[in-house]
């Protein structure tokens, strides 16, 4: 037996030997996509605040009145006294903008898919999840108990496949997948998915986490498919193209009540800082009244692809697979010398041998900027 930190240091050290370590790095996020990180100014594309509603006088006005007017925390969980009153205006808006009965937020997106497949799946039952969905959604389907099967990525057969083995041995079954999938920045077939789930009697569950805000004019991939009355669980977060922090589940006004009753990262958790919910909610008009502000990410990501040459964006996300951790880990620090922070992506986040830089665009990025960063990596030769 060996004493806690020997353990940590060995394990630190294997992780070392393959690349695989990480460091948090403090950054300082300014205006218009720039960062400043080791007393450097870089341009930043690898964030998630598509839209840059982080940013936006508003949004921030907003945030700053309720913090004056409420104060910074919310003092217990929602089903205690933490259920600010702007939680219900915020809720309403989501539901409007996804065209539901309901919706309930949560404190995370990670939360909310912790939360919400437990509240309706059981050791009875089976989920089929896409095997490259989010790490939040793995944690999900094994708390559930539920019996879980993953079908290769995007592929129809496979899932129907498992669905025609395995479906009618459980009570109740839930397809899974993300609308955009965060690594890959490619879209789920969400249409195959919703005909799949009325022929084997399942319900579906989209995370829409990275296509809110971006697709569907802003209301999200299942929007964009033209299914979003057929998908049965829509759940987004609010730290991504609404610029502040919490997560979300979108569908019927039972199921919302449902996942109040039995969502335990809900339940027994402190509710968002009143200013949070303010800002999302003045994020949320901005989404909804401003066209040309969601179309801007996708139209970037395209001509950044364009011009390399790369398959088609499909949202905001484009990856540059590279394969190993080393080679990406060196790729990324070529492009910080030039004055770029792009973050490399390595396993357990993505497979093995499909490490790779991972390229978001925001609403607010100057095209001057994507232009100068193309050039870099055509100099580097990083694309091939």
């Amino acid at each position: 037996m060996y004493s806690i930190d020997d353990f940590a240091e060995l394990k630190l050290q294997e992780l070392e030997k393959k690349s695989l370590r990480r460091r948090l790095a403090s950054t300082a996020r300014r205006d218009r996509g720039t960062t400043e990180r080791d007393g450097k100014s870089l341009i930043s594309f690898c964030c998630n605040d598509y839209l840059g509603l982080s940013k936006h006088p508003q949004v921030k006005k907003d945030a700053i009145d309720a913090l004056s007017n409420y104060g910074v925390g919310a003092g217990a969980s929602r089903l205690v006294t933490g259920n600010h009153p702007l939680y219900e205006s915020l809720e309403r808006g989501l539901a409007e903008i996804k065209s539901t009965e309901a919706a309930t937020v949560f404190g995370s997106g990670y939360l909310s898919n912790l939360g919400i497949i437990p509240s309706f799946m059981g050791s009875n039952d089976l989920c089929i999840g896409d095997e490259l969905c989010h790490s939040s959604l793995h944690a999900g389907m094994q708390s559930s108990r539920a019996k879980v099967q993953l079908f290769r990525h995007n592929d129809m057969e496979n899932c129907k496949s498992i669905l025609t083995s395995l479906r009618g041995s459980y009570e109740k079954c839930l397809l899974i997948t993300e609308g955009v999938f965060s690594m890959d920045g490619d879209r789920a077939p969400l249409l195959n998915l919703c005909n799949l789930a009325d022929e084997f009697d399942s319900w579906l569950f989209v995370d829409d986490a990275h296509g809110f805000g971006v697709l569907g004019n802003g209301a999200g991939s299942a929007a964009e498919a033209g299914v979003g009355s057929r998908v049965d669980l829509q759940m987004g977060t609010l730290s991504k193209s609404v610029g502040s922090y919490g997560g979300f589940l979108c569908g019927s006004q039972p199921v919302c009540n449902l996942a109040v009753n039995r969502a335990r990262t809900l339940i027994y958790e402190t509710g968002l800082p009143p200013a949070s919910v303010a800002a999302s909610l003045a994020s949320l008009k901005l989404i909804k009244n401003d066209s040309g502000l969601v179309s801007r990410p996708l139209k970037k990501a395209r001509y950044f692809t364009n011009q390399l040459s790369l398959p088609e964006a499909q949202s905001a996300i484009v990856p540059l697979i590279l394969g190993q951790p080393k080679d990406t880990l060196a790729a990324s620090a070529q492009l910080m010398e030039e004055g770029f922070l792009v973050t490399p992506i390595r396993p357990p986040t993505v497979p093995a041998g499909t490490s790779r830089l991972r390229f978001t665009f925001c609403a607010d990025q100057p095209d001057e900027d994507i232009e100068m960063l193309i050039q870099c990596i055509r100099k580097l030769g990083i694309a091939g």
